[in-house]
């Protein structure tokens, strides 16, 4: 057994995964939910996803070896000055969030020396929120990114590297804005594209609107899904990592020009070549088993 008790605050999809995994491979001999939602609180104990389910958070950490702040990336901080005064010392702190410098940055004034805090970001997840769409294989075969410090002692990293894969995660240690850069690429631009094209249809006038949803493709369908995500963590995200995400619009926007002349000029030839070197990035996601949704891969397992 890895800890005698952890604490995870915030059961929503990531939080209650964490906890279905952690009971599945017996990481932990107690399992505490912190949420400030007595709903939650209520579901988790009916689901049996903890043995004590609480929305005092300063309570539910005392004693826990690991806490895992499971909340959205602008609630970090606010959760972190209420819990710093009962955190047990040599514990370990860490989080889900998917932006890393802006949590840091939040984090570690209000967390005590005596605490080691190992940011995670596990790349796992679906549309669905709430601590009943968690599933214990979330995060097999799937990345998680540490983000440690250089002063972070090396034994708590490694504590967290086991414990993620434990959960079934491939590891990988990553300086904070370098993560926050690279996922701005992977995935927080594709959100906002995302967001951006659903929008659009949102505004057409109600009889297109119709038609689209009536008689939509599995492109436009992947991005409603993605739009479906949860609207306060992906605020969050965008507001605490604006440097990258601009950074990568950017980027975006003039690749987008681009394919707006080709099409104006009737450039065939540049269309295609865009078109045919783009798919080598799909084959490699292919290649790397990441291509496989998240609920598709459970599904499979269970049939």
């Amino acid at each position: 057994m890895m800890f005698k008790q952890i604490t995870i605050i915030g059961f929503g999809l990531i939080g209650s995964s964490i906890a279905r995994a952690v009971k599945k491979n017996d990481l932990a001999k107690k399992i505490i939910c912190g949420d400030v939602s007595q709903e939650v609180c209520n579901t988790v104990s009916s689901l049996g996803l903890a043995d004590v389910a609480i929305t005092d958070l300063a309570v539910s950490v005392k004693g826990s070896d690991l806490v895992i702040l499971c909340v959205p990336v602008g609630k970090m901080g606010g959760v972190a000055e209420k819990i710093a005064n009962d955190l047990k010392e040599n514990a370990i702190v860490s989080d889900v969030g998917s932006v890393k410098k802006e949590v840091i940055a939040q984090l570690q004034p209000v967390l005590p020396n005596t605490v080691h805090l190992v940011p995670g970001h596990p790349i796992a997840g679906t549309e669905f929120s709430g601590p009943e769409h968690g599933f214990a294989e979330l995060f097999e075969g799937r990345w998680c990114i540490l983000t440690p410090q250089e002063h972070t002692e090396l034994k708590a990293v490694e504590k967290m590297t086991l414990f993620w894969e434990a959960c079934g995660s491939n590891i990988e240690i990553m300086e904070s804005g370098h993560h926050d850069l690279v996922l701005g690429i992977t995935s927080h631009l594709p959100h906002l594209i995302a967001y951006t094209i659903v929008g659009t249809a949102n505004d057409l006038e109600d009889d297109i609107k119709s038609e689209v949803i009536k008689f939509s493709a599995s492109g436009f369908r992947d991005f409603t899904r993605i739009a479906a995500s949860n609207p306060t963590m992906w605020r969050d995200v965008f507001l605490n990592n604006k440097e990258a995400v601009l950074e990568v619009l950017q980027r975006f926007s003039e690749d987008l020009s681009g394919l707006q002349k080709a099409i104006r000029k009737g450039d065939g030839d540049y269309l295609y070549q865009h078109f045919s070197d783009t798919r080598a990035i799909r084959r490699a996601i292919v290649d790397a088993g990441q291509a496989e949704p998240e609920e598709i891969k459970v599904l499979n397992k269970k049939s």
